[in-house]
């Protein structure tokens, strides 16, 4: 980074503002999905939008764009679609989440707590 023309100008900074794409933005999903999974995405995206016109309903939205935003996630990993249809066999090998989540316990008896 240089100065130049009397201290006024500043060069190798850009002005630019810096765009960071929002996961949840629904376009961003869709663009992400695997083919066989946007049939559904858009079914439960048009029928939270429709929902999402009255206030009430704008949660449910949100919720929707989250889940799907993680599923962008998950169905991009290697072996997705394998370590599902094992899953779905009863074939997959499982860990307990007592053994896979440190804590589990006590996080379940404070989600519990909370709902009361």
């Amino acid at each position: 980074m240089s100065w130049s023309g009397g201290g006024r100008r500043l060069s190798g900074v850009s002005a630019e503002p810096v765009y960071q794409e929002d996961p949840c933005d629904p376009e961003v999903i869709l663009g992400r999905l695997p083919e066989q999974e946007r049939a559904e995405f858009l079914r439960q995206y048009q029928e939270a939008a429709v929902a999402a016109r009255d206030p009430a309903g704008y949660k449910r939205l949100r919720q929707v764009l989250h889940v799907w935003s993680i599923a962008v996630i998950a169905t991009s990993g290697p072996g997705y679609y394998e370590d599902l249809a094992a899953v779905r066999r009863g074939t997959a090998r499982t860990v307990p989440a007592e053994a896979a989540v440190p804590g589990w316990e006590q996080r379940q008896a404070a989600a519990r707590a909370r709902r009361r």
